[in-house]
């Protein structure tokens, strides 16, 4: 019989730094709730960046599972990443970001009140207005993150992101929120146990912003 564990942590990296992986993958080891494992999905990264990636999987092969694919976007990585976990909860992190120690704990806590959480972040900027990110239903608007849905903050029982899946979409983390509320209890939870580097120049919404104000490149 296949071993369980309380909590999956899936992460689909693509070329983004290994400085910034290891960051991200160090604080789930650093978490104050070990029952976890990472589940390390590649969306067909460089050569050089895989090679870093299985390596360091191997070193914590306790911990982490790692899986390649060629390149088919955050979305159906991380639905692949959900079929080949065993986590009674799914958490996910993005490469870039980072848990403080007590965010596991915290997010499981939650589940007494809820199916499926997302949560406020912690959020790490350069200027104010990276604080502010384009709105699902017009581009050229921009709202506040703490106002969002945040992909990485989403934090549940198995049976929902079973049953639910992640479209390849702008958006993808509302989307897939929205339409678990119709069949799930769905609260957006006030934790800022999740470390969002909003600071970031090669990120989707740096990128969307930029296109629609040129002056903010």
């Amino acid at each position: 019989m296949e071993s369980r564990v309380t909590i999956s942590v899936l992460m689909s990296v693509y070329n983004t730094d290994f400085t910034f992986v290891k960051r991200a993958i160090d604080s789930v080891f650093a978490q104050d709730f070990q029952d976890f494992e990472i589940i390390l999905i590649d969306d067909g990264s460089t050569h050089e960046l895989s090679n870093q990636l299985l390596n360091y999987a191997k070193l914590h092969s306790d911990k982490i599972s790692y899986l390649w694919h060629k390149n088919r976007g955050q979305a159906n990585s991380i639905n692949r990443g959900i079929l080949n976990s065993t986590g009674h909860f799914i958490a996910i992190l993005d490469a870039d970001d980072a848990y403080k120690p007590n965010h596991l704990r915290a997010c499981l806590a939650e589940m007494q009140h809820a199916d499926l959480i997302a949560s406020t972040t912690h959020t790490i900027v350069d200027h104010e207005d990276d604080y502010y990110v384009p709105n699902k239903h017009d581009l050229s608007q921009l709202v506040h993150v703490d106002d969002c849905v945040l992909f990485a903050t989403l934090f549940g029982k198995r049976e929902v992101f079973m049953r639910v899946k992640f479209q390849q979409m702008y958006a993808a983390d509302a989307h897939f929120y929205e339409h678990a509320a119709q069949f799930y209890s769905v609260r957006k939870v006030n934790l800022r146990t999740y470390i969002y580097y909003r600071n970031s120049p090669t990120s989707i919404c740096t990128r969307l912003k930029t296109a629609f104000d040129p002056a903010l490149s």
